[in-house]
C-alpha cells in the first residue's frame, strides 16, 4: 500500500436505507485504524410496551415496530400468542395470511430493488432522475408496487398494519369478486416481472464482485419454499431446529458501537434475508422464479451479499406465483367468517415468519389471565448488523489493495449496506444504562 494511502470516511447518516446508520473509516499511511458499522438510534422499548396488555391487544402494537414488514410482524406476534394459548388456525386462516405474506414480499422487494438499489447500479442519487431516464421502468415499478399496496389493503384491511388479521381468524374476508380481479392482474404482473428482471440483468454488471463466505440463516419446510412457516436451519448444519429454540440459534450479544444487537451461530456472523433464504431452499422455487433465478446467473449458493438484490427479484416472482395460486384455492372454498372459542391461560409461546428483510421471532409469556408478563422480538437486521461490520472489515483493505479513492471506497461501503435492505430503526433494541448515586 502506498504511505499517501490516508482514508477518513466519517459518514452520518447513510442514505436510501430505512433509520440512521454511520460508516467510519479510518485509515493512515495505508495502516488501518478503524473500521464501523454504527448504529446510534435510541432504542425501541415495544417488548417493554406490550408488558400488563392483553393478549388481543399485542399484535395490534407490536405492528408498528415497522411500517414496511408490519404484516410479517402481525403474523410472528399472532403466531406467538397462538401458540401459547394452544389455538389452532384453519386452512382459511392460514391461506389468507400466505396471501397478505406474498404482497408484502411484492411490496416491500419492488420497493428496495427499484427505488433504492438501481440508482445505485446507474450511478444517481435517487429514483428521481429516472423518471426521465427511464420512464417506461418507472411505471412498470410503480404498477407492481400499486398491485401490491392493493393486494395487502383488500385481505389486511390496510395497506400496513393490517386491522382484519386477529387471533385465530379474519374480522372480514375478502370478495370472491375482489380476488379474482387480483387473479387476472397477478397474472399480468408476471410478464412485468420478467421484464423487470431483464432490465436488472442488464444492470447487475455494475454489482460489485466481492464474496465472503458467512453462514446462511432462514427458516425452512419439507413442502415449500419458507415465508409464512418452518423451523430454523442454515447452510452450515445439515438439520433443523425448532423455532421455539431460537435463543440457541439467534444468540445475541451487544457491541459498543451499537444500540442493535449482533448474533452469531456456528461463525462470527451469519446473514439473514432473501439471499439466505435463496441459499437454504432454492431447490423449492417454483418453476418460473427458478427460470427467472437461472436467468440472472443465480445458481447454488452464493457468498457476495450484493447479489441479495438479485435474490429479491426472484422471491418477486414467487411471490406472485404462490399468490396466485393462494386466490384459486380461495375462490374453490366457500368462505365464511370464523369465531373460534379463545380462552385466556398461562402460557409461552414463539412466533417465526419470513419477513423481506429475514427470519423474524417474537415471543411472549402470559399469565392465567391472558396477560402479557414477558416479551422478547428479535429483528432480521439486528441479525445481518454483525455480518455488515465483517463485510466491512474485508472489503476496506481489498479495496485500498486496489487502489481505490476515499469516494469510491465510501460508495461501495454505501452500496453494500443498501444491498441488506436493512430495517435499522426496527433493530434498535439495547440499552447501556449507567446508573449513579
Amino acid at each position: 500500500m502506498s504511505s499517501k494511502n490516508n482514508i477518513n470516511i466519517n459518514l452520518h447518516h447513510i442514505t436510501r436505507v430505512e433509520g440512521h446508520g454511520n460508516i467510519v473509516v479510518n485509515a493512515n499511511e495505508g495502516k488501518i485504524e478503524k473500521i464501523q458499522w454504527q448504529v446510534p438510534e435510541a432504542p425501541r422499548f415495544f417488548e417493554a410496551m406490550v408488558v400488563g396488555r392483553d393478549y388481543n391487544d399485542i399484535a395490534t402494537i407490536t405492528s408498528r415496530i415497522c411500517g414496511i414488514c408490519s404484516i410479517g410482524h402481525t403474523f410472528a406476534s399472532l403466531k406467538a400468542t397462538e401458540a401459547a394459548l394452544g389455538i389452532e388456525i384453519s386452512p382459511t386462516t392460514r391461506v389468507l395470511r400466505e396471501l397478505l405474506i406474498h404482497g408484502e414480499t411484492l411490496q416491500s422487494h419492488i420497493l428496495h430493488v427499484c427505488y433504492l438499489v438501481v440508482p445505485d447500479l446507474l450511478k444517481v442519487n435517487s429514483v428521481l432522475p429516472l423518471v426521465e431516464s427511464h420512464k417506461d421502468v418507472v411505471l412498470l415499478v410503480t404498477k407492481l408496487h400499486r398491485l401490491a399496496n392493493e393486494l395487502c389493503e383488500t385481505v389486511g384491511g390496510r395497506t400496513t398494519h393490517p386491522i382484519r388479521a386477529r387471533i385465530g381468524r379474519f374480522s372480514m374476508l375478502p370478495d370472491k369478486k375482489e380476488l379474482a380481479g387480483f387473479k387476472e392482474r397477478l397474472t399480468a404482473a408476471v410478464d412485468d416481472l420478467k421484464t423487470l428482471a431483464e432490465v436488472v440483468k442488464s444492470l447487475a454488471g455494475a454489482l460489485p464482485d466481492f464474496t465472503r463466505e458467512t453462514e446462511y440463516l432462514s427458516l425452512t419446510c419439507d413442502n415449500e419454499y419458507a415465508f409464512y412457516d418452518g423451523r430454523c436451519t442454515t447452510t452450515d448444519i445439515d438439520k433443523t431446529i425448532p423455532a421455539a429454540e431460537y435463543k440457541s440459534v439467534v444468540n445475541e450479544f451487544v457491541v459498543p458501537q451499537s444500540t442493535a444487537k449482533y448474533g452469531k451461530f456456528n461463525r462470527d456472523s451469519f446473514m439473514v434475508g432473501a439471499l439466505a433464504r435463496y441459499n437454504n431452499n432454492y431447490q423449492q422455487l417454483t418453476p418460473l422464479a427458478a427460470s427467472v433465478g437461472e436467468m440472472l446467473g443465480l445458481t447454488g449458493i452464493n457468498y457476495n451479499p450484493f447479489i441479495n438484490n438479485i435474490a429479491q427479484v426472484v422471491e418477486s416472482v414467487f411471490a406472485v406465483e404462490r399468490a396466485i395460486d393462494h386466490i384459486n384455492w380461495l375462490l374453490d372454498q366457500d368462505l365464511e367468517l370464523e369465531n373460534p372459542e379463545i380462552k385466556p391461560k398461562a402460557g409461552k409461546g414463539v412466533g417465526a415468519v419470513e419477513v423481506p428483510r429475514g427470519v423474524l421471532f417474537h415471543e411472549y409469556e402470559y399469565d392465567d389471565k391472558g396477560t402479557c408478563v414477558k416479551a422478547n422480538c428479535v429483528i432480521p437486521t439486528n441479525l445481518n448488523h454483525n455480518n455488515i461490520q465483517l463485510d466491512f472489515e474485508k472489503m476496506v483493505p481489498e479495496l485500498m489493495k486496489q487502489g481505490k479513492s476515499e469516494t469510491e471506497i465510501q460508495f461501495q461501503l454505501e452500496m453494500l449496506v443498501r444491498a441488506y435492505d436493512p430495517c435499522i430503526s426496527c433493530s434498535t433494541h439495547y440499552l447501556d444504562v449507567e446508573f449513579k448515586k
